[in-house]
Parts: structure tokens; C-alpha cells; sequence
């Protein structure tokens, strides 16, 4: 006489539900039926329930599983393809332990990679050119990215920069030419211009392309700045 459903799923250390999923998605067949109607299972059904559940435990979806048949006793290709997504995983997780350890270390912001972080913890970024900088951190390359960071290592608020930070949006035509005119003749602009004398070298080898990348910067500062900001910043530029 074969085993009960709930018997089965004791035998292989599971549930009953498990055992009615793996019938509902097709990887277990139907077994025969007793006169009274209940199921019996026999000693394949056990092997084939303790095989998906070992195959599981290793990390193999059901879906894999399913892909392999009831006769690859050895799936050596899925396992094999199953322990390269495990290497990565670790790889990927011995970085970030890494990262999460200089971030603990340093005590640096969690929105910046660590190293950019460190770099620029001394300058006195705006709420808004902070967020800007947090964004740039995910369109520009690494390398230009701690190029950036470079510029404003030593960055201070200069006057002209903090009545740029409180500028009204309707500032008449004349403020905004003077706190152009002043602005472009701050060090820290001479020291951007010359780690950047074409400001859309800044993303030119933007990970996801250029266009992506001015599409968002130009997003990003209509959101941050209102108009007569943007103006300045174009005078600024221009």
C-alpha cells in the first residue's frame, strides 16, 4: 500500500501544500488512486519530491527545475550556470561589505559613493547643489564623477553664491547680469572651467550615454533652481 499525500509530504520533509503546488505547476505526476479514492503514492513520487526540494535548496527555481525533465538525474549545465550567478552574488556582496565597511569607518553620507563622499565632506554644498552632486553621482562615469568631486573638495560658499542660493525668482534683468558677472569670477569657477573647458564634457562619457545624461541634468536644475537662478547659471556659462 503506497503513501498519503500527508505521508509523502512527512517522508520528504515538507508540507501538503508544497506537494499540491508541485502537481498545480506539473512537476510532480498525479498518482494512482485508491478504491477509496485517495491517493497513493509510491516510492518515485518520494524521489521525485526529495529531488525538487534538493534542487531547491541548492537555489534552482521551480521553473529550472521543470526545464530539466524527470530523467537528468545529474543537471550538470544548470548547475553549473547556478554556481557562476552564485559567484557573482558573492563577488557582488564582498563589494559591498567593502563599501559598507568604509562607509561605517568614515561615518561618510549613505547617497554618494564613498569615496566622492569623503572627498567633498569639508565643502559646503547648498541642500540643492548637494542633490545635484547625489544625482551626477549616477549619470557621469566613475572617473569623471571624482574629477567633479576634485572641484569641490576645497568648495566654499562664496557671497555672490549665497545671494545666488536666496534669488528670487522675479529678480529684475540687471541683478541677474551682476550676479553673472560675479559669479564667473570665482576660483572655484576657474578651477571647473579648467578640469572642464566644455561643460558638456562633464558627461561625455556618461555610462548611459550622452543624451540621457543632458536630458537629466536639465530635469533635475529646472526642479532644484527657479527661473531667475537658471538664467544666472546660463549668463554664468555663456
Amino acid at each position: 500500500m503506497g503513501w498519503s499525500t500527508s505521508q509523502l509530504a512527512d517522508l520528504a520533509g515538507t508540507t501538503l501544500r508544497t506537494i499540491r503546488h508541485y502537481h498545480d505547476v506539473g512537476l510532480l505526476a498525479e498518482p494512482e488512486r485508491r478504491a477509496n479514492g485517495y491517493k497513493s503514492y509510491g516510492v518515485p513520487h518520494l524521489v521525485r519530491v526529495l529531488r525538487i526540494k534538493r534542487l531547491t535548496d541548492l537555489g534552482l527555481s521551480l521553473a529550472q527545475i521543470a526545464d530539466l525533465g524527470d530523467s537528468d538525474e545529474h543537471p550538470r549545465e544548470a548547475l553549473r550556470e547556478l554556481d557562476a550567478e552564485l559567484e557573482a552574488q558573492i563577488e557582488r556582496l564582498q563589494r559591498v561589505r567593502a563599501e559598507l565597511a568604509l562607509v561605517l569607518r568614515q561615518e561618510t553620507p549613505t547617497d554618494l559613493p564613498p569615496d566622492v563622499a569623503v572627498m567633498i565632506e569639508d565643502a559646503d554644498l547648498s541642500p540643492q547643489d548637494r542633490s545635484f552632486t547625489v544625482v551626477l553621482a549616477q549619470l557621469l562615469s566613475p572617473e569623471t564623477l571624482v574629477k567633479y568631486a576634485e572641484t569641490l573638495k576645497d568648495y566654499s560658499r562664496d557671497p555672490a553664491v549665497i545671494e545666488f542660493d536666496h534669488l528670487p525668482e522675479d529678480a529684475d534683468e540687471q541683478t541677474r547680469q551682476r550676479l553673472a558677472e560675479r559669479m564667473r569670477a570665482m576660483p572655484y569657477m576657474a578651477e571647473m572651467r579648467a578640469a572642464f573647458p566644455d561643460p558638456a564634457g562633464l558627461w561625455s562619457d556618461a555610462p548611459r550615454g550622452v543624451e540621457h545624461a543632458r536630458r537629466t541634468v536639465v530635469k533635475v536644475m529646472v526642479e532644484l533652481y527657479n527661473k531667475a537662478q537658471l538664467d544666472v547659471l546660463v549668463r554664468m556659462n555663456g
